[in-house]
């Protein structure tokens, strides 16, 4: 038989996948997973079922339904303090996942370099290599996890294409500030390179900690393609509705290549989730009541259960470290506390360049009665610490 891609060993199965299948498995509460076990509102659900009903079961217009961009258009211009075109300025696909591989695939030929935060989310290299793209990546050093702009400025120097930006950050939960986005900014316009932002978490902040756009900066909207999605913000990782913003040049070649890869998101979907764009300013409000308090009722239990980890600004992960537990090898920990402990997390190691083996992530994107037992569990920890 012929031999597949050389490609496909250039990068590791998904740890994520890996944890969640032994977390079925084994019976253990999946953390490991960035995904609600909670139903999104009740106004969207019933807005899914008209949409179904409705007529909306065909391809719809492969850049989006004309409602949905109409209604994310005028969303995120309020946000963003832009004035987004919806036929000029979106791609609606299906998922950030999807948007994020169609950028890298519009911006990069091979060989090309991007640069890459580390720890940054699993799919970022993989899409480079996909690609045939090069990752070149810079450390965000802890506890903080920031940047140091002498590295990123040796990065952009290597004659870097582009710059991949997940703000918040998964794993770390970093929200970038300002100052931060503007030396990103600054030396992007420098060296002539494009940036790419996964905004997916840009609803799940905790105060005093305020999201910035780096496309709303000066000069910047040119040059930047903004990656999103739905999944997060109105619980519907399950939808796949992601999209794109970004400038007329860059928005045609994306809506060439979102057509080849999918064709089109969900049609009933989109239409019922211009409900969703709609929405008053206090649900965002109350989304971001509801995500610190699951923050903080997760992080105390890891405090009592011996877990030292990092504050998130933003997004619903921590990262904690594994030290006190003598394990090596954190994808052996995160096996066996799915196993002993009865609570699936994901190795660290799967998340950054460094050899960091001390970490793992855990997602609190859950309701109130299982991060408590999931604590519960967790605290068995200090048995065997």
């Amino acid at each position: 038989m012929p031999s597949i891609s050389a490609r496909i060993n250039l990068f590791p199965e998904s740890a994520i996948s890996e944890m969640t299948a032994l977390a079925a498995q084994c019976g253990a509460i999946n953390l490991a997973s960035g995904f609600p076990d909670f139903d999104p509102p009740e106004e969207l659900l019933e807005a899914a079922e008209r949409a179904l009903r409705g007529g909306y079961n065909q391809y719809p217009d492969p850049t989006g339904s004309p409602g949905f961009r109409r209604a994310l258009a005028a969303k995120q211009s309020r946000l963003m303090g832009l004035d987004i075109d919806p036929e000029a300025h979106i791609t609606v696909t299906c998922g950030s996942t999807e948007a994020m591989l169609a950028a890298l695939m519009v911006v990069c030929n091979p060989g090309d370099k991007v640069i890459t935060f580390s720890p940054f989310y699993e799919t970022y290299a993989t899409d480079s290599i996909l690609c045939a793209a090069q990752p070149v990546y810079v450390p965000l050093h802890p506890p903080d996890y920031t940047f140091d702009p002498a590295e990123l400025r040796r990065s952009f120097q290597q004659g870097a294409k582009a710059l991949v930006l997940c703000n918040p950050s998964n794993p770390t939960g970093r929200v970038f500030t300002r100052p931060e986005l503007e030396t990103i900014a600054s030396m992007a316009q420098e060296y002539d390179a494009f940036v790419i932002t996964d905004e997916v978490y840009e609803h799940i902040i905790y105060p005093p900690h305020r999201h910035t756009y780096i496309t709303s900066l000066p000069g910047m909207f040119e040059r930047t393609i903004s990656c999103s999605s739905l999944s997060k913000t109105y619980a519907i990782t399950g939808w796949r509705l992601g999209y794109i913003i970004a400038p007329p040049r860059l928005s045609e070649a994306l809506h060439k290549v979102h057509v080849y890869l999918t064709i089109a998101a969900p049609a009933p979907l989109q239409e019922a989730a211009i409900v969703a764009l709609n929405f008053p300013e206090a649900y965002y409000q109350q989304l971001q009541t509801d995500y610190t308090r699951r923050r903080d009722i997760f992080l105390d239990y890891l405090n009592r259960a011996g877990l030292k980890t990092n504050l998130p600004q933003g997004a619903h992960f921590v990262l904690a470290d594994i030290s006190p537990f003598d394990y090596q090898d954190d994808m052996l920990f995160c096996r066996w506390m799915a196993r002993e402990i009865g609570v699936a997390g994901v190795p660290g190691s799967s998340f950054f360049y460094e050899p960091v083996r001390n970490l793992i992530r855990m997602s609190f994107a859950k309701s109130d009665s299982i991060l408590v037992e999931a604590g519960e569990r967790l605290l068995r920890l200090r048995e065997r610490g």
